[in-house]
Parts: structure tokens; C-alpha cells; sequence
């Protein structure tokens, strides 16, 4: 057998693309090569091209300069699994370029055989006979051009007359409530009709699944268009809506869009079970339709695979009107990379990958019921392929002792942003699982499992369903915790007001917000937030350096209140609120204490410097009166001082910072000790007792209700990170510049001392003795 040269060289040329680009392995040999690299700054064009393998390298740095970027995070992103079924499609576009310069004759048989093979396999997998096939880019293409036949078949004049003939009745496209969002006003954009032809038909209220059309509902619908003088042409249905992957009543809806003379079109991705052997009555009833749209790359795994719009319809010439034939061989070629990965995987392996991705919803509906705190949402337990789940406990005082009362208002969008972080969080701890996050107006924000979308990109098994569990049990226990403590939280907080206030922020899922509020008398408003603002950006600093698994930050991106809050993540069930609390407060006293003293620290030594001048001065006339005039003189004096020696009763002075005030020096020359320096003392600890082990804010036996009994929390004791010997952060009461305090050392200005000493020494001849002594002070 004759083998084409250059398919072979096709062949080989795309697997050498794959290693380059999967590996990118191949060393660049001098600074000038990786410059032509940069990833950042496009560059001109190269006047003698590059190599193949240079470009390709290129291409493999552009793919991969968000990894370079982001290697220290420990979030992975999602990645396709490529296999050989990819290969496969990927090897189908660069024979499409070959193919399409052949002879237009042999060009014709090829695509024709092409497209025709690929409708029979498609019809007969997915149990849809004696249909047509149309493969396009945009899945919602094929329905437009479904429209458009529908509105050609149904408008005779319409191919003469255009828009024109459709002014005698309007046509009307209804669609169902929990359909593809944008779809309705996609379809109206593409066909030229107005807005007015696009009706809504609402999801059932009382009876069956709140997700599927009320088809009671649409018969009235259909009724009053008829009556006003409106067409009804076409009913987009769902075989698994956008969101919770539910079906609508198929057959009913089949009857009654042939009791009306209307098209059905079915899409969703529960069509996909239609190659299995045992199929579901309601999705069954989707091979009555007109026409559904498929999507089998994102179901098998195949990247850059058409979508493909299945349609029965007699008349060739309307079907090519419409556009979903066309006369141009070329356009048939889009079918070739289907084609190919069909072929390489065969009616068993296609039935097989389905097969897989549904039992993966199965087995993960079984784990999710052994969860607490879990509530699940499928519409059929033993087909569905998508499951929903929401962290949803039953609120009650007795959950790790906190309370509960008073948490109703707002109970749902908390839930709501617990559920949602609850879904980011699994899609960074389990990637390859395949779970998003969705919101639902009826359930609210959900977790989602949809295998037949993610399965076959992220090559998921079963290994990680129960990695997806393990970790989901985890992060349920801290939620738990966290939601049952948020109303003692908001108590103790309260407790502390006016210096503490609570901020309630509904979008934030963590134990709460808080923001220290310093008491700050007779300045103007822009005055005192911009000090708010620097207090409690320090205390989150001093919070954050802590050795604890409490998460401190500025809270959600787009919260009003970040600037000046302090935003307590999520915590465990033996966390101590009330020392947690305590410590918040303390640090926010010793902080507005110290920049209290450090702004009026200027001013105070202002003051001192004058009234140490004065009385400075007023010694110097003492000095004078008491000595005479004659032991002023430079010569005279040092004679006189020689024979007859002074005693001077004048003593210098000490500047004190923390009391603002001059003292006498005496005390200091008798006893070699500075005045107002307390003897070193031990830092007050706080009053609770840490066991060996014990983290900071954590309760002395957890599952306990009874909590450690915390007054005020003087200092915190945090282990050293390098093992060296604790640190002391000592948290001081009020401190009042009017008047000293005894027991308080002026630690505002640490390794400064906070005595400033102005001595007086009189110029008058001293006894020798007393000129030693003078010298060594």
C-alpha cells in the first residue's frame, strides 16, 4: 500500500510540536536566542525568519509564562489531559490544510465522505435516525440557522420578500427560564428580530423539579400569542439546564409543539447518555425532537472538536438557505478532526468515557450523604450526571457551643459567601476534579459536579472524588465552627464598645469584622478617619505577625469597609473568643497610647527645654549671689577658689518624658542610680495559664463550652520562628501626659533613655577632690 509522503510528514511534524510544546526541554544557547524570546514587549519582525523549532519554543513560553509567574503559589491551574484521542483532533486541522489544496474533484469525494461518515456515526450513537448533520464553531450557531430554516419553511415569501413578510404575524421563540443566559438575545441579534419576539416561560413553582418549564404555563403563553395575532415557530428546550443540570418534560413539550405546528430544539449536556445502553424515560424522549445541538468535545475530551446540530428536515434547498449545508467543499472539512477522533476511539471507547463521567456523579452522591452539614440536589439519583451540594448546617445552639440566636437576618447570603468559598477553595485543593461554583436563584450559591463537561479535559478518576471528599470534610468542620462562633464574636465585640465596633459584612466568609474605634475628641472628621485608618492598618500588622492559624487581613476586594477594618478569617471550634476579642482591644489601646504619646512628644519637650532655661538662669544668679563677684573672675576666681574652697548648693536637673516635668539631680549623685527609673520588672502576662502546646487563642480543651476565664489581656506571648527565646509585646493601660505615674516606664521610645539630664557645674574653682568626682560623672 502507497503511503503519502506528506501525510507522514504531517504526522511527524505535529508530534515534534507536541514534545516542544509539552516539554519544552531544549536548552537555548546564548543570550541573544532567549532574548528573541521575551514575552512581555513584542518585537519586530525577523528580516531572515526563524526555524521551526525557534517559533515553536516561542509559542511554548507564551503558553507557559503564567506558570513562571505564578510557581511559588500553591494553586494549580486546570489543565486539559491531552491523550491520544486529542492528538487525534489536533492532527485533523493540520490535514484539513493539506486536504484543501487538493483538486477541487478529488477535494469534493474526500469531504463528502467525510462529513457523511461522521453524521451516520453520530446519528446512530446518540439514537437520532434519518437525520442531518451541521458542524460549526460558536455552539449556538447551529440553532440559528435552525431558526432560519424554520423561518423560511414557515414564511413562504420570506426568500423573496425578506423581513418584510414576517410584519403579518411576528414570530415567537420561547425558551425556558433556566436556559443559557444571552441565548434568547443571541438568537434575536443574529435574525434581526426585535426583542419583543423573545418569550420567557417561567420554571415550575409548586409541582416537580423548580428548574423545569412550567408547560401548563407555555400552553397559555402559546394561547395569548395566537390570540394577538403572533406565530409560534420554535421551543428551545433543555436536556440538563446551565445549571443544575435538569430536564425538562420532554414529552409533553414534544406534543405540544405538535399540537401547535412548532419546532422543538433540544440542548443540553444530558444528552450525552443517549449512547448509553440504560437511558433515562425523560431523556429518551429527546430523539422526538427536530433538531438538538451536541457537544461531544468538551464530553469526550477532544480539544478544538465542532459542535454539531443534529436536524431532520426534507427540503435540501431550505436546509441550504439557511446555512447549515453548504456547497463549498471546504467548509465540509470541519468535520475531519471529529472524524478522526471518532474513529481512534470507537463506539466502546465513546460509550466507555460517558459511562465513566456518570458513574464519577454516582460515586460522589454516595460519599456526599455520609457528609454533616451537607445538603446534595440531583434531579435523578441514579442518572443524573451532575450534582449540586451547599454547605447548609442546621442552625442550633448546641453545634461546638456557640450561639446561634439573632442569626436569621442575613442567614442566606452568608451562607451564600461560606458556600462560595467553600467552592474556590476546592477548585485550589482538588484541581483535577472538575467542581465550579454556581448560583441559583432558588437554592442560592451551589457547588458543582458535571463530569461529562470536566471528566475527560482533567483525566478525572475516581481517586479524585475521594480526595474532593476528604478535603470537603475538612473545610466543613472549620465552617461549622466558624458559623456557630460568629454571633459570639458579634457579642463580645459589642461588649467593648465604643472602643471596638463590628462591622457587618455579609460578603465575608470568616468569623467577622471589627475596627478599633480610638477615642479622639475635637478634630475634624478627615482628621479622624485618616487616624482610624493608621490604627487599625497597624493593629492588623501586629495581628499578622502572631503565631496562629487566625487569618487576619482587609477582607473582600470590593467591600466598602476594607480600608479600615480588620477581617477575622475562619476558625477552629476550640478558639477562645473572648481572649481572641480581649487581645483585639489591648493592642488597639497600646497603639493609640504610644502614637498619643509620640504626637504630643514634641510639644513636651518643648515645654521642658523652656523651663529648664529658666531655671537654668535662675541658678546662675543664685550662683552668683552666693559665691560673690570676685570668684566669677577667670584668674581671681581659680586663686581664691585654691585657698578657700566653696561648697555650692547647686544641683542640675532631669528632664522626665512620661511626666513632662524637671527634677533635682540630687538623688542621682548620691546613689549613682537615675530618679523615676524603675528596677527592671517582669512584663505582665495575661491571666490565662498556656499549657505546654497550647496555640495562641485556643481554648484549654476543645469541645468544651465553657471558656477560658480572660480579663484583660496585658501581653501576648508569641513563640520565636527561629527557636530562639519568646518575644513580649507588652499591651499598657492609658497613659495621662498631665501627670507622672510611678508605675509607668515610658516605653514610647524604646533603647532611647527617658531621662534627659541637664547639668549646672559652677565656673568657680572646685577642691581637687570634688573635681575628680565632677570629672567622672
Amino acid at each position: 500500500m502507497m503511503v503519502d509522503s506528506t501525510l507522514v510528514q504531517v504526522g511527524k511534524n505535529l508530534s515534534e510540536a507536541m514534545r516542544i510544546l509539552g516539554n519544552g526541554d531544549r536548552a537555548l544557547e546564548d543570550e541573544t536566542e532567549k532574548q528573541s524570546f521575551s514575552r512581555s514587549i513584542p518585537g519586530p519582525l525577523q528580516g531572515d525568519g526563524q526555524d521551526v523549532a525557534t517559533i515553536l519554543h516561542l509559542v511554548h513560553n507564551l503558553i507557559h509564562e503564567k506558570e513562571d509567574e505564578e510557581k511559588d503559589q500553591t494553586s494549580q491551574c486546570r489543565m486539559q489531559n491531552v491523550g491520544e484521542q486529542a492528538h487525534m483532533a489536533l492532527l485533523g486541522h493540520s490535514l484539513a490544510a493539506y486536504i484543501s489544496v487538493l483538486d477541487r474533484e478529488r477535494l469534493r469525494k474526500l469531504t463528502t465522505r467525510i462529513q457523511s461518515d461522521t453524521t451516520l456515526w453520530l446519528c446512530r450513537l446518540f439514537r437520532y435516525e434519518n437525520s442531518s448533520a451541521a458542524f460549526h464553531e460558536d455552539d449556538r450557531d447551529g440553532l440559528v440557522k435552525v431558526c432560519r430554516l424554520v423561518i423560511n419553511s414557515r414564511y413562504e415569501e420570506y426568500a423573496s420578500e425578506g423581513y418584510a413578510s414576517l410584519t403579518s404575524k411576528q414570530p415567537v421563540i420561547y425558551h425556558s427560564a433556566s436556559g443559557r443566559s444571552g441565548l434568547g438575545q443571541h438568537l434575536c441579534s443574529q435574525l434581526g428580530l426585535p426583542l419583543s419576539s423573545l418569550c420567557t416561560v417561567p420554571c415550575n413553582t409548586i409541582f416537580g423539579s423548580q428548574h423545569q418549564m412550567d408547560v401548563a404555563l407555555l400552553d397559555k403563553l402559546i394561547k395569548e400569542d395566537i390570540e394577538a395575532g403572533k406565530l409560534p415557530l420554535l421551543l428551545i428546550a433543555n436536556a440538563g439546564t446551565p445549571g443544575a443540570g435538569h430536564t425538562d418534560k420532554l414529552g409533553r413539550l414534544k406534543d405540544l409543539c405538535e399540537q401547535y405546528n412548532m419546532w422543538l430544539h433540544v440542548e443540553g449536556v444530558n444528552l450525552a447518555t443517549l449512547v448509553l445502553a440504560e437511558i433515562n424515560s425523560t431523556i429518551m424522549a429527546a430523539t422526538r425532537c427536530d433538531s438538538m445541538t451536541l457537544t461531544p468535545g468538551q464530553w469526550l475530551g477532544l480539544p478544538a472538536v465542532t459542535a454539531v446540530t443534529l436536524y431532520r428536515h426534507e427540503d435540501p434547498a431550505l436546509s441550504l438557505a439557511a446555512g447549515l449545508t453548504s456547497s463549498q467543499p471546504v467548509a465540509k472539512l470541519r468535520a475531519l478532526p471529529l472524524w478522526l477522533s471518532l474513529q481512534y476511539l470507537g463506539h466502546n471507547g465513546i460509550v466507555q468515557k460517558i459511562k465513566h463521567a456518570t458513574s464519577l456523579s454516582h460515586h460522589l452522591l454516595q460519599k456526599l450523604k455520609t457528609l454533616a452539614f451537607i445538603r446534595t440536589s440531583v434531579e435523578d439519583e441514579l442518572s443524573s450526571p451532575v450534582v449540586l451540594f451547599r454547605f447548609g448546617p442546621e442552625l442550633s445552639a448546641e453545634s461546638n457551643g456557640g450561639s446561634v440566636e439573632g442569626y436569621c437576618a442575613g442567614e442566606k447570603d452568608v451562607l451564600d459567601t461560606f458556600n462560595k468559598w467553600l467552592g474556590e477553595r476546592l477548585i485550589q485543593l482538588v484541581p483535577t476534579s472538575g467542581v465550579d461554583v454556581v448560583e441559583l436563584e432558588d437554592e442560592g450559591t451551589c457547588v458543582r459536579f458535571s463530569p461529562l463537561l470536566t471528566a475527560a479535559v482533567l483525566g478525572t478518576e475516581q481517586e479524585d472524588i475521594d480526595g474532593l471528599v476528604e478535603k470537603l470534610s475538612e473545610l466543613v468542620s472549620v465552617m461549622s465552627s466558624t458559623l456557630s462562633l460568629r454571633q459570639d464574636f458579634r457579642e463580645e465585640v459589642h461588649r467593648h464598645s465604643p472602643s471596638l465596633i463590628y462591622v457587618e459584612e455579609l460578603s465575608w466568609p470568616g468569623l467577622g469584622a471589627v475596627r478599633y474605634e480610638p477615642q479622639i475628641d475635637g478634630i475634624d472628621e478627615s482628621r479622624r478617619k485618616e487616624g482610624v485608618k493608621k490604627i487599625n492598618s497597624e493593629l492588623l500588622k501586629k495581628l499578622q505577625e502572631f503565631d496562629t492559624e487566625i487569618t487576619f487581613s482587609t477582607g473582600p476586594e470590593f467591600s466598602t469597609e476594607t480600608d479600615d477594618c480588620i477581617f477575622v478569617g475562619m476558625v477552629t471550634e476550640d478558639v477562645d473568643i473572648i481572649e481572641l476579642v480581649n487581645m483585639i482591644g489591648a493592642i488597639g489601646r497600646d497603639i493609640e497610647e504610644s502614637g498619643r504619646l509620640l504626637e504630643n512628644m514634641t510639644d513636651v519637650i518643648r515645654k521642658g527645654i523652656l523651663e529648664a532655661e529658666v531655671q537654668l538662669q535662675k541658678a546662675s544668679e543664685e550662683k552668683l549671689m552666693e559665691e560673690g563677684v570676685i570668684r566669677q573672675l577667670p584668674l581671681f576666681g581659680s586663686v581664691l577658689n585654691w585657698f578657700s574652697p566653696v561648697q555650692s548648693s547647686i544641683k542640675g536637673r532631669t528632664f522626665n518624658l512620661v511626666a513632662g516635668s524637671l527634677d533635682s539631680t540630687e538623688l542621682t549623685y548620691s546613689t549613682k542610680a537615675q530618679a523615676g527609673r524603675p528596677l527592671p520588672q517582669e512584663m505582665p502576662t495575661s491571666s490565662t495559664k498556656r499549657l505546654s502546646g497550647q496555640r495562641l487563642f485556643q481554648r484549654v480543651s476543645a469541645g468544651t463550652d465553657s471558656f477560658s476565664e480572660t480579663s484583660s489581656i496585658a501581653q501576648v506571648e508569641e513563640p520565636s520562628r527561629d527557636g530562639c527565646a519568646s518575644q513580649s509585646s507588652s499591651v499598657h493601660p492609658p497613659i495621662s501626659l498631665s501627670a507622672p505615674r510611678d508605675d509607668i516606664a515610658a516605653d514610647a521610645t524604646p533603647q532611647v533613655d527617658s531621662q534627659i539630664e541637664v547639668h549646672v557645674s559652677s565656673e568657680e574653682k572646685q577642691p581637687e577632690d570634688q573635681e575628680l568626682d565632677h570629672s567622672e560623672r
